[in-house]
């Protein structure tokens, strides 16, 4: 039966159907858009150096060499910081991660928003000239022989051909305090000259980050201390970012914020402030943190493991404001 609507005529004729207004829909109310869920940002979101579940794998012979195992690393624009860790932990396969030198077997490495690991051949030459640069413990490395000085810096400005190399060698090596050394060659400079050097040339084509693997390894103490103020001045003046890669924890403390390595990930944080002590001198408060990863992971510290002859399980219980961890008893009483 077809329906006609009151005191209207057909469309299509009077016999035909006839098209019939229909009430309009109830108004369906949405949620404000100001109660919408806010996206959650990406790991390592505004960081200049984001290493995210970083795993590298080496094969020797007929064995699989795990070096990095999950490794998250977050570095701010102009952060001064120090890697330690045993010989074997990882860091210097970071360091050749992060140097454009090597690459992971999985997850993601990007600096100054290059990502590392889609760059080819071309891409990742331009960012070891251009974005990093790298100071090596052995001289050799740093520095050619045959070179005088401000022809060390000025070489890696010749390769990018800038026409202005020889004014800003110059001025590199009055930054670094060596102005009167320009035409010395490296054989004529001392150990913590030539590293003075080698940090001018690290810093020839005004890179975001320099990477120093032991820069200090050669030098002794007070060479050292000498090094390490050059660094902290290049940070603080030309807004550099510095990473150190060390073995030696006494390298750390002339850091802000230390991270530590351990079998190929990374287990804790040193963060360091200065304070007013009450006889009115500046004093240094250290403190160290268990690094907690996204998936809930951590790593006690081994003098925690051991003082509590922690293994195989732990107790966990959740109280107010922190969480206690207890040995098994029956993990301990089985060893005993």
């Amino acid at each position: 039966m077809t329906h006609r609507a009151p005191g209207r005529s057909s469309a299509t004729g009077s016999d035909g159907p006839e098209i019939v207004e229909l009430p309009p829909s109830p108004t369906v109310s949405r949620p404000a858009v100001e109660h919408a869920r806010p996206a959650r940002p990406r790991f390592g979101e505004g960081a200049l150096i984001v290493c995210d579940n970083l795993v590298r794998i080496y094969k020797v012979a007929d064995l699989e060499v795990v070096a990095l195992q999950g490794l998250d690393l977050l570095v701010g624009e102009g952060e001064m910081i120090a890697i330690v860790g045993a010989s074997g932990s990882g860091k210097s396969t970071l360091l050749g991660i992060i140097g454009g030198l090597d690459l992971p077997s999985a997850g993601r490495a990007t600096v100054a928003g290059h990502d590392l690991t889609q760059m080819g051949r071309r891409e990742r030459t331009f960012y070891r000239r251009r974005v990093v640069g790298i100071l090596w413990q052995q001289t050799a490395r740093n520095l050619l022989s045959y070179l005088t000085a401000v022809e060390n810096i000025e070489l890696p400005m010749v390769l990018d051909r800038r026409a202005d190399r020889r004014r800003r060698a110059l001025e590199l090596l009055d930054l670094v305090g060596l102005a009167d050394r320009a035409g010395h060659r490296p054989e004529r400079l001392s150990g913590g000259e030539q590293q003075r050097v080698a940090i001018a040339v690290a810093l020839a084509n005004q890179p975001a980050v320099i990477l120093a693997d032991e820069p200090t390894g050669e030098l002794d103490s007070t060479t050292s201390g000498e090094t390490f103020a050059l660094l902290r001045q290049v940070n603080a003046e030309l807004a550099t970012t510095v990473v150190i890669v060390t073995h030696d924890p006494l390298v750390s403390e002339q850091v802000q914020r230390t991270v530590a390595i351990r079998d190929g990930r990374t287990s804790s944080e040193t963060l360091r402030r200065t304070e007013f002590a009450d006889d009115g001198n500046h004093q240094v408060i250290a403190e160290e943190f268990a690094v907690l990863d996204r998936a809930g992971r951590l790593q006690l510290p081994r003098s925690h493991v051991e003082a509590l002859h922690l293994q195989n399980r732990v107790r966990l219980r959740l109280e107010e404001d922190h969480v206690g961890v207890w040995p098994d008893r029956r993990d301990t009483e089985a060893g005993r």
